[in-house]
Parts: C-alpha cells; structure tokens; sequence
C-alpha cells in the first residue's frame, strides 16, 4: 500500500512506425531518442515527455513527438497504459500511443523543422536494449500493428492519398514481415469496395500502372 504523500507522475510516450527506404527494399522502422539525463543516461527510448497538467493525454502524445522527433504522424491512437510498480526508479505511469507516418512526409517535416541530432530510426525487428520497458511496449505496439493491419485500413496512414496496387501489396508485406502473393492480393482488392481506382496511372520500367485511393465513405475492411 502506497505512502501518503508519495508521488505518481503520468508520462506520455509514441510509437511511431514508417516505411523507411533502403537499397533492396521499403522496412518498417520507428524513431528513437538517445537520453540525456539519468535514469539510463546514454540509451535509446520511445520519444515522449510529461503529462502537463493544462492538457489532454492525446494533445500531450503530439506534444511530446514533435518536441523530442519534429514530427507529426497521420495517424495517432491510445495504445496502451503501462504501470507497473518496478517499470521506472521513481513510480511513473505511461500512457502509450502509437502512430503512422508516410515515408515522404518524413523527410519533409524534417527538412523545415531540422532533424533533432539524438534522434535515429531503427528496423523494428532489430531494435538496440531501450531504456525502461520500452522493449516491451515497441514490441507490444508492432504485434498490435500487424493484427490490425489484417481487418482494418491502418495501411493509409503509411501511403500517400493515391497508390497502385503493388505499393499497397508492399506497405502490407513490410509491415507483416513476409512475402505475399500478388495475383491473390490483386485479386482480394479488386473486389473490395474499400479501394476506388482513379483514371491515373504511375509510369515507370513497367507497364503504367493505376492509382487506387482509399473510399472514405465505405466501412468494409480489407
């Protein structure tokens, strides 16, 4: 039983998950601040700061990403709740969200706002020992993404707002870590109501290929 007058403080902390490119192929990879203070001065953690007492939980997750990464995701959600007893020297509840970011988009809020210089990306199946628990909750947030990814649109948050097919097909296989078919993707969407084709196509090696955007009117999941 807790000690009258001991301190609970609330922290809130992001996941963020983007498509980062590398010379093979897209990897889904979140960003990492490096402390500068103790506890674990010197280590990795998820970027985050702490709950002000002026503001919602939601409002202080796109705080604190932008103040530690300078950026904002397309897609922000509560995660989870993390409190154990142990889980910080001093007694500290966190408040996790988890967010998407389109690859483009990185790459231009960081050129307006600058890059913080002790923030890296990192492959989320390669992650280096992070501060607290933050190990537990990075992969607690990934085993969430790829669950959600299989009935829910959740893939637009890491697309631009027109795709072909073959960008979706990879968004999925990056995000679920392993080859997909591409005739039965193809043919899975190409009967769904939840992608509407536009009259563009993407020119490249290969034949033209069609634009797709997501139906925002239409509640059927993939």
């Amino acid at each position: 039983m807790g000690r009258a007058g001991d301190e609970i403080r609330v922290a809130v902390s992001t996941v963020i998950f983007s498509l980062r490119q590398d010379p093979d192929s897209d990897r889904l990879m979140i960003p990492l601040v490096r402390r500068t203070r103790e506890p674990y001065e010197g280590m990795w953690a998820l970027p985050g700061g702490w709950l002000d007492v002026a503001e919602g939980v939601h409002e202080a997750a796109a705080r604190t990403l932008e103040e530690t990464t300078a950026l904002t995701p397309s897609y922000l959600e509560q995660l989870y709740t993390f409190g154990e007893v142990d889980r910080s020297p001093t007694r500290v509840v966190s408040v996790v969200y988890w967010a998407l970011l389109r690859s483009d988009l990185v790459d231009a809020q960081r050129s307006v706002a600058g890059a913080p210089e002790n923030v890296e990306w990192f492959d989320v199946d390669a992650l280096p020992t992070l501060a607290f628990d933050h190990n537990h909750i990075a992969e607690y947030a990934l085993w969430r993404l790829r669950n959600k990814v299989g009935y829910s649109r959740i893939a637009a948050g890491l697309l631009p707002d027109e795709f072909t097919l073959s960008e979706l097909r990879e968004v999925y296989e990056s995000v679920l870590g392993r080859r997909l078919d591409p005739s039965n993707f193809r043919r899975l969407l190409e009967g769904s109501e939840a992608l509407v084709p536009t009259e563009s196509f993407r020119t490249g090696k290969h034949r033209p290929a069609r634009l797709y955007r997501y139906n925002a009117e239409a509640d059927e999941a993939l």
